[in-house]
């Protein structure tokens, strides 16, 4: 027997006061051309019918006006770096000057953490969750060896406890109060790929903090998805891609706040 009636969810889907907005995505089909229910955007996100209307104008000013597109035409190509930070700083609650839009999330990971961690042999440790994105687990334990320190000893992995999927906001501050007088660092993902658990951000920044500690966030699966206040936070910096709930494609450039 299910829990939750179909005609119920129909229900509810009629009166989604966004429901108009699925129009404005093109939906891949089944094979058999059957519609689908999107569920990857967690992934890659939907197609913008609106994007591909505004790249169609993009390539129609490269092929119109070559190289005098970087200053002329509705939109001049050189000035997309800071017309794209009001807009990317609402996005994750940041100030203009605070935000960027380039390279790709791994990249900007890698250079904020050349510029965030800085070990000393005191304090030498990274702190991270379980199931962190495989990415920034190659990225966190490369950046430990580079400095010369072993990411067995150097990397912290925060547990659930036994038979619980999520981590719990006191056994965060609990390792991050015990292990601060050695961390150099604790970085997590906003938003944990794996189970979607939305960390306590403001609260985990400001435990960090009082060890001592820099606080990074990574928010690929936060940024768009769930409000954000980086500046309010007071968090050190965060790096972000846009292809996934920002819908902006494969190889579109990542985000980045200082």
């Amino acid at each position: 027997m299910s829990l939750f009636p179909s005609e119920e969810s129909q229900r509810l889907d009629a009166a989604d006061p966004l429901a108009s907005y699925r129009l404005r995505f093109s939906i891949p089909k089944m094979p058999d051309g059957t519609d689908t229910l999107y569920l990857c955007g967690n992934s890659l996100g939907l197609q913008s019918k609106d994007g591909i209307d505004a790249l169609h104008a993009v390539v129609k000013d490269w092929a119109e006006l070559g190289i005098e597109g970087y200053f002329t035409g509705d939109n001049p190509w050189v000035d997309y770096g800071t017309e794209l930070r009001e807009s990317e700083a609402r996005l994750v609650g940041a100030k203009p000057l605070e935000v960027a839009v380039m390279n790709s999330l791994t990249v900007n990971l890698n250079l904020l953490l050349l510029s965030f961690y800085r070990p000393t042999p005191e304090r030498h440790k990274i702190i991270i969750e379980d199931h962190t994105f495989p990415s920034d687990q190659y990225a966190f334990r490369e950046q430990i060896r580079f400095h010369g320190f072993d990411p067995e000893t150097s990397l912290v992995v925060l547990k659930p406890r036994p038979g619980e999927d999520w981590h719990r906001t006191e056994d965060i501050l609990e390792t991050i109060a015990k292990e601060g007088a050695e961390t150099a660092l604790v970085m997590m993902g906003g938003v944990n790929y794996y189970t979607g658990q939305f960390f306590d951000i403001a609260t985990i920044t400001k435990a960090g903090h009082d060890e001592g500690c820099t606080v990074g966030w990574d928010l690929a699966h936060a940024a768009g998805n769930l409000p954000l206040q980086l500046h309010d936070w007071n968090v050190d910096f965060a790096a972000w891609c846009h292809y996934k709930y920002l819908n902006s494609g494969p190889a579109a450039p990542g985000g980045a706040f200082v």
